[in-house]
């Protein structure tokens, strides 16, 4: 799997919510962002396939 590299600027309330997330599941914050993203993007398949 090809790996990119991008810089975000997110709301620190929304930052610290992910630290939070991240360190609740042993994850990093990049693992818990790609992991929130693969989950809406299987609800979306999901949802086109109705």
């Amino acid at each position: 799997m090809e790996k990119k590299q991008f810089k975000m600027v997110i709301p620190k309330d929304v930052k610290d919510w992910l630290a939070d997330q991240a360190k609740k599941n042993l994850r990093s914050q990049s693992q818990e962002i790609v992991l929130a993203l693969r989950e809406k993007m299987a609800s979306q398949e999901v949802a086109a396939q109705k």
